[in-house]
C-alpha cells in the first residue's frame, strides 16, 4: 500500500461529498452557538432598564445589529433546510456549493453583529470615540483570524 504524504493527509484524492457536507455542518454548529448567544442577548437588551437611555442613533444601531445577527443565524442554519429540500434529488454538488457559500456568509454577518454590539455596549461606557477605535481594532482582528489567516495559510501551501 503506498504511503500517504503527511502534508496532504487532510486532502483526499477524490473528495467525498458526504464527508465534506458533514464537516461543513460541524463547522456551522460551532458558529451557531455564538450567534444564538449574541441574538439572545440582543433580544433581551430591549427589555433592560438601560435601553431607554439609548440615543436615536444608538437605537438605530441596535436594530441594525439585531437584524444582522438574525441574518447570521439564518445563513448559518440555511444549509440544513436546503439539504432537506434537495435530499435525494441528485444535487450533491450543488448542495455543497450552495451550503459552502451560506456557511461563509454566516460568519461575515456574525462578525459584523459582534463588532456592532460591542460598539453599542462600549459606547455607553467610554463614549463614541474610543469605542469606535476599539470596535474597529477588534473587527480587524476577527477578520484576520477568521478569513485572513486561513487564506494566508492556503496561499502559502499552494506555493
Amino acid at each position: 500500500m503506498p504511503q500517504k504524504d503527511p502534508e496532504r493527509a487532510d486532502v483526499p484524492s477524490e473528495p467525498d461529498p458526504d464527508k465534506a457536507y458533514a464537516e461543513l455542518l460541524q463547522e456551522v454548529r460551532v458558529a451557531q452557538t455564538g450567534v444564538q448567544i449574541l441574538l439572545g442577548f440582543l433580544m433581551t437588551f430591549a427589555f433592560s432598564p438601560r435601553f431607554a437611555a439609548l440615543t436615536e442613533l444608538q437605537a438605530g444601531q441596535y436594530v441594525l445589529t439585531l437584524l444582522v445577527a438574525f441574518g447570521a443565524a439564518a445563513f448559518l442554519t440555511a444549509p440544513a433546510p436546503f439539504h432537506r429540500v434537495v435530499f435525494r434529488c441528485g444535487m450533491r454538488t450543488q448542495l455543497l456549493r450552495v451550503s459552502n457559500r451560506l456557511a461563509l456568509a454566516g460568519p461575515v454577518l456574525l462578525m459584523l453583529a459582534m463588532s456592532s454590539s460591542l460598539l453599542l455596549v462600549v459606547t455607553m461606557v467610554l463614549g463614541i470615540g474610543r469605542s469606535a477605535v476599539l470596535a474597529s481594532v477588534i473587527l480587524g482582528g476577527v477578520v484576520w483570524l477568521w478569513f485572513g489567516l486561513p487564506m494566508w495559510c492556503r496561499l502559502r501551501r499552494t506555493r
